[in-house]
């Protein structure tokens, strides 16, 4: 058994900056649990086009607010209490609220090492 906090964290190079917010990776392939665990925000009056190919996402919604888009143009607004679910890879938009962060706690599997890092900057979507 092991316990780490936020904090814990902060101190690593598993606290990214990812463009659009940041992510605590709280859990990592290191740890040999088969999963990742993040502690994710996403900014107020952000936009970021992504896409995992290599990993399966759920995002459980923990406060704040904000939304999802996907490729055909529906649009899913996020609150406390909702979970969007990538289970085909799926390239979406993920937008901040307009006054409010959006707190994701994220799982992806296959794990992440840690420091995969966002390149919001390539018009085809960032991926990893």
């Amino acid at each position: 058994m092991f316990v780490r906090s936020l904090l814990d964290v902060e101190a690593t190079d598993h606290f990214v900056e990812w463009g659009s917010g940041t992510s605590h990776r709280l859990l990592t392939e290191k740890d040999g649990m088969g999963f990742t665990v993040c502690h994710t925000v996403v900014r107020a009056n952000t936009v970021s086009l992504l896409q995992y190919r290599n990993h399966l996402e759920a995002c459980y919604c923990i406060a704040g607010e904000g939304e999802v888009e996907d490729m055909e143009g529906n649009i899913y607004p996020v609150r406390p209490g909702d979970i969007y679910v990538l289970d085909k890879h799926d390239k979406h938009y993920l937008r901040g609220g307009g006054d409010r962060d959006l707190i994701l706690v994220s799982i992806f599997n296959p794990p992440l090492t840690g420091i995969e890092r966002h390149d919001l900057n390539d018009q085809s979507g960032s991926a990893y």
